[in-house]
């Protein structure tokens, strides 16, 4: 037994000789296998200890500053590899290695990088300069070379890509400095989508646009400000070319957008009767009797030398008919400072606003509440009454306006307004009412005319109590051209 131990002991102390004995030597300092992997175990461990710190200040102090994403992982960064490079100091100088010896090493390596290391060079610098200038940040939403999608994380080397179908693509980092990025989440995040739409030749422009604007203002993602827009760009060779232009904040969710307004394009087309056109092509025969004749010679649909047929042959399909139902533009015809509009000044009406269909008792709008739409009846009847005093207002009928006072004087709704019986409003948000009424003045002074009555009115039954006694049109007309410059 005595033996064992003695061999074990003599094997323990060969390996303790081996593993002190100096390999090489730098300087005046010489270099043992056991200093060599002492100095590894404390790399792995300032490795460590920097990524864990790094990720704690970024967890717990930078978050309570209120640092969005982006600038939280940029100082976390920064913190994490100050921390690696002062932790490599000390296991350095610990090691009793001197610096100054290392200035060799590092001309060497100077020229290494210069050569052999370049591309690896170039995405270090190109690191440091996404990590200093910022020009994309963790979280943004960006493009590049047909590349869709977000930033997750940014290394010295290269940048971390999550695109919209959940995969993660390493993309070096030279390429965000040498080529152009599309940053959807740069400073604002809103963004126009383009929605391309073709219908049949010979459909009302009209019909159109105010389908292709409905199905727009429905989808909750799309934003009122700035309003829809819609293009005509031409003519195909069997279809008229528009383009719906929207605005969106969440370009993450494009492409779901322009589905769900593609499903509401289809709806609203539809509905009205107009249709989505394929390609076809016409064809043209010269001496169409003697041609049938060949087919049906007792045929009496070919009459003289076949200049005149009765059929489908050569026919052309009819254009596309409106619905039996009065359109948004027959029914802004029927009001009196619309009527005498041409169809391009309707157009762009149309534009400014939507109809929308209220049924008999329905609360249009409620005392007390912010006041951000002006209603134009288009069809129908409306009564106004205040639930707080119980009293009745006034009852407006086709033509006539509400929901100015609230608009512009900024204060809440001073009254209720509930449908008298199925009734279709011109709705015109905030937004876009300045725009309406640069274009019509006159609707502008009957608006300010009419303000003055219904405050008048309001005061005496107590319900503008809070406002003071001067409110002469002039006052109206100022306050209208503080607001909207008209």
């Amino acid at each position: 037994m005595n033996w064992l131990l003695n061999g074990i002991q003599t094997t323990f102390a060969e390996l303790m000789r081996l593993f002190a004995t100096p390999m090489f030597e730098v300087g005046n300092n010489r270099y043992s296998l056991s200093l060599i992997v002492t100095l590894v175990i404390i790399s792995v461990a300032v490795f460590w200890v920097s990524r864990s710190l790094s990720n704690l200040i970024n967890r717990r102090l930078l978050v309570r500053l209120g640092l969005d994403r982006g600038s939280r992982e940029v100082v976390a960064t920064f913190i994490r590899y100050l921390l690696t490079a002062i932790g490599f100091v000390i296991v350095l100088q610990t090691a009793g290695v001197n610096l100054s010896s290392l200035t060799l090493f590092a001309g060497v390596l100077g020229i290494g990088l210069g050569f052999g290391l370049q591309n690896l060079a170039s995405n270090f610098i190109s690191g440091i300069t996404l990590l200093i200038e910022q020009p994309i940040r963790v979280g943004d939403f960006i493009e590049i070379d047909k590349l869709l999608g977000t930033v997750e994380n940014i290394s010295i080397r290269s940048t971390t890509v999550r695109t919209l179908d959940g995969v993660f693509v390493i993309v070096p980092n030279i390429r965000f400095v040498e080529n152009n990025i599309i940053n959807w989440s740069y400073r604002d995040p809103r963004c126009r989508l383009h929605v391309p739409i073709g219908v049949a030749q010979g459909s009302d422009t009209l019909i159109v646009t105010e389908a292709l604007l409905a199905a727009a203002r429905k989808d909750s993602k799309v934003l009122t400000d700035p309003s829809p827009r819609v293009w005509f760009k031409g003519f195909s060779d069997s279809a008229m070319l528009f383009e719906l232009l929207v605005w969106t904040n969440e370009p993450t969710e494009s492409e779901p957008i322009k589905s769900a307004l593609y499903f509401g394009i289809d709806r609203e087309l539809h509905h009205r009767g107009i249709e989505v056109p394929f390609p076809q092509h016409d064809l043209n025969i010269r001496n169409i009797g003697d041609v049938l004749q060949l087919f049906h010679p007792d045929s009496e649909r070919a009459t003289g030398n076949g200049k005149h047929l009765e059929g489908d042959v050569g026919s052309r399909k009819p254009a596309p008919k409106a619905p039996n139902n009065l359109t948004l533009r027959d029914m802004l015809r029927r009001i009196a400072y619309f009527e005498q509009c041409t169809d391009e000044e309707l157009l762009q009406l149309i534009e400014y606003g939507y109809r929308q269909l209220f049924p008999t008792e329905q609360i249009v709008c409620e005392e007390g509440t912010p006041g951000e739409s002006f209603y134009i009846i288009l069809k129908g009847s409306v009564e106004i009454f205040s639930k707080q005093a119980e009293q009745y207002i006034a009852t407006l009928n086709e033509g006539e306006f509400f929901g100015e006072m609230s608009l512009l004087m900024g204060i809440p709704r001073s009254a209720t307004v509930r449908t008298l019986e199925d009734t279709v409003l011109f709705v015109i948000e905030r937004n876009d009412l300045q725009k309406l009424l640069e274009d019509h003045r006159g609707l502008a002074d009957q608006i300010a005319h009419k303000l003055m009555e219904r405050q008048q009115t309001l005061r005496a039954m107590g319900l503008l109590s809070e406002l003071s006694e001067e409110t002469p049109l002039l006052k109206i007309r100022k306050r209208l051209q503080t607001l909207f410059g008209i």
